[in-house]
C-alpha cells in the first residue's frame, strides 16, 4: 500500500478527529423501544424475586434495596428503590424515606471507594412527564460523576463510557457494600 492509501484511510469513519465518541451500545435496546417498556411487570417489583446477580442487586435493606441500572448513564449508575410498588415519593412511608436517604449516602461513599469518582447526580423523575423511564415504581438514581466523564452533552464535551461491565461493577459494589 502506498502512502498516498494511508492519507486516504485517515479519512475515514471511526478515525480519531477532534471528538471523541461515547459509544454505548447496551442502551439500544432501550431506545429502539421507543415510548414502550421493555416489560410486562414492573422491573423493580421482579429484581428482588431474582438472584442477586440476575436482578443487579448489591444490597437489600428491610424497605428498600440498591441495583445497578440496566441502562446506565455512567459505570456504576445506582438505583434505590423501595420494595414496595409506590410512584411518587410523598407516598413513601417514613420508614422508606429514611432507608432509601441512608442507602443512597451508603451508595455514595462505596461508588467513591470503588470507582474513585468525583461527585454525584442524585435525583428522581417523578412520572412520565418528568422523564422517568419507569414511572410507577419510585427509583432515586446515584450517577457518579468524573471530572471529564460523559455528561448529558457526550459529543460536545469530547468524552468516553467507562469500558465496565454490568456484572463487574455489581460485584465491586456488592463486595465494598459495608455489611451491618
Amino acid at each position: 500500500m502506498s502512502d498516498e492509501g494511508l492519507v486516504e484511510a485517515a479519512r475515514l469513519a471511526g478515525v480519531p478527529d477532534q471528538f471523541q465518541r461515547l459509544w454505548t451500545p447496551h442502551r439500544m435496546a432501550y431506545i429502539q423501544a421507543g415510548p414502550q417498556p421493555l416489560r410486562d411487570a414492573c422491573p423493580f417489583c421482579a429484581a428482588p424475586e431474582k438472584s442477586d446477580e440476575d436482578g443487579l442487586i448489591v444490597h437489600r435493606g428491610r424497605s428498600a434495596y440498591v441495583l445497578l441500572n440496566l441502562f446506565p448513564y455512567n459505570s456504576g449508575h445506582l438505583l434505590v428503590c423501595p420494595y414496595r410498588h409506590i410512584g411518587q415519593y410523598d407516598e413513601a412511608s417514613a420508614e422508606e424515606v429514611a432507608e432509601i436517604g441512608a442507602l443512597t449516602q451508603t451508595g455514595m461513599r462505596v461508588l467513591r471507594e470503588v470507582s474513585r469518582c468525583d461527585g454525584f447526580n442524585i435525583g428522581m423523575n417523578q412520572g412520565a412527564v418528568a422523564g422517568a423511564g419507569v414511572d410507577e415504581h419510585l427509583h432515586q438514581h446515584i450517577v457518579p460523576r468524573w471530572s471529564a466523564d460523559a455528561n448529558f452533552f457526550p459529543i460536545i464535551a469530547r468524552t468516553k463510557a467507562l469500558p465496565q461491565l454490568l456484572g463487574e461493577v455489581r460485584r465491586a459494589v456488592a463486595e465494598a457494600w459495608p455489611t451491618v
